[in-house]
């Protein structure tokens, strides 16, 4: 994929944009780290450095209005500079809610300062949206770490759609958290529980085969990870249906069972195929 090629709705991506500072298995890390803790929801990582004194981070948790997500998103910002003179710059979205994010810049020397207001250019949607930068993120050396900038409204919209799924994905495991705390019936509760992961699952790739359109990387290898995920699931529901059919939770007469004995058949004679 040439570095020029349009990713969507005729935005290209700048000749530039290779210099970033990308790990191409974040995602796959973030998921599987958030597996690991049994949660999807926003993180709170990138937005603090040694440079804050005892306390900040939590005080910045404290003042945050919405969850927050990581992400790679392409970022061109345009901005008055001294004199009134416009001055632009290349920028990769890090972390977003609904309320701003963290910006991590191409040229460490070249970024708007703090309490200025700029428009940001999504290089993946082509959407625009107005913000205002509230505060100049360094480290303890004080070299650049990142700049948080706040959307001038909110705009869930404009980070596109690894956030939307991000966000939707992180309120589901909030809803079944909500739900374990209920009085519901252990079946009902581990049918909304695979559901969720089924779609978790999901969403992860299609933010997988985003990030890897925007970094120029191979997206087909994420096909494999599908088709993989579908094993899963249908060796899961060929489980549950057997342990319902002991349990005759399963009526013979239901109207579905001659539909799901002609398809268990034919899945039976192509996967005989493989031998």
């Amino acid at each position: 994929m040439s570095r020029a090629q349009t990713c969507s709705g005729a935005i290209k991506l700048p000749v530039c944009w290779p210099r970033l500072r990308l790990n191409p298995g974040i995602s796959s890390q973030i998921w599987m780290k958030s597996r690991r803790h049994g949660t999807t929801n926003g993180t709170d990582t990138a937005m603090s450095t040694d440079a804050h004194p005892p306390g900040r981070t939590r005080i910045d948790k404290e003042r945050r209005r919405s969850d927050r997500y990581p992400l790679i998103i392409p970022i061109h910002l345009q901005w008055p500079g001294p004199g009134g003179q416009a001055q632009s710059a290349h920028a990769q979205g890090r972390e977003a809610n609904l309320h701003g994010g963290l910006l991590e810049f191409v040229d460490a020397e070249r970024y708007p300062t703090e309490g200025s207001e700029a428009e940001l250019t999504n290089l993946v949607s082509g959407h625009k949206t107005k913000a205002r930068v509230s505060s100049i993120r360094r480290s303890s050396t004080g070299a650049l770490v990142g700049v948080a900038v706040e959307l001038l409204p909110p705009n869930e919209e404009f980070w596109g759609l690894t956030f939307q799924l991000r966000r939707t994905t992180g309120e589901l495991l909030k809803l079944e958290n909500g739900i374990k705390a209920g009085e519901i019936d252990s079946y009902v509760l581990r049918e909304f529980r695979d559901a969720v992961d089924y779609i978790r699952k999901t969403a992860w790739a299609v933010q997988e085969w985003q990030e890897r359109r925007v970094q120029n990387r191979d997206t087909a290898t994420v096909i494999p990870l599908l088709v993989a995920e579908r094993i899963r699931r249908g060796t899961q529901l060929y489980e549950a249906l057997t342990a319902d059919l002991k349990s005759h939770a399963i009526r013979p007469e239901a109207a579905e069972i001659e539909d799901l004995f002609h398809a268990v058949e034919h899945l039976y004679e192509e996967l005989k195929q493989l031998n």
